[in-house]
């Protein structure tokens, strides 16, 4: 079920900022962002919705990790700042039809998924 593309991510330093993109064939609703480092489960991260005007994000990276998108590249962004090793991890995007806050790390309720990033965070 991949029909979302990634591109972005790679190795930086703590401290270092990185951004990863995620792409959809038309445009879809609600996008959300999730990582799963290793040995550990796929986490919530944050999620943006349709029109862009409501946005929320996991208390780990609040204040470090912005989501934005542009509507007419049908592209959502993450921006990730201040990074540390902890944020190492691989990221996914995710969407469904809307943006619910409530239901929004539940992870059964997305439709698409993208491929996967690789995020290295070195100390």
């Amino acid at each position: 079920q991949r029909h979302l593309v990634q591109s972005g991510g790679g190795l930086v330093q703590a401290g270092g900022s990185l951004s990863l993109s995620c792409a959809a064939p038309a445009r879809i609703s609600a996008i959300t962002w999730f990582r799963q480092a290793p040995g550990e489960e796929r986490k919530f991260v944050g999620a943006i919705s349709g029109n862009g005007e409501q946005s929320m994000y996991a208390d780990a990276v609040k204040g470090r990790f912005s989501i934005s998108r542009d509507n007419a590249e049908n592209t959502v962004y993450l921006r990730m700042t201040n990074l540390k090793p902890e944020d190492t991890a691989v990221y996914y995007c995710a969407a469904r039809p809307i943006y619910y806050p409530r239901t929004a790390s539940d992870q059964r309720t997305y439709d698409f998924w993208g491929q996967g990033t690789q995020v290295t965070v070195s100390s």
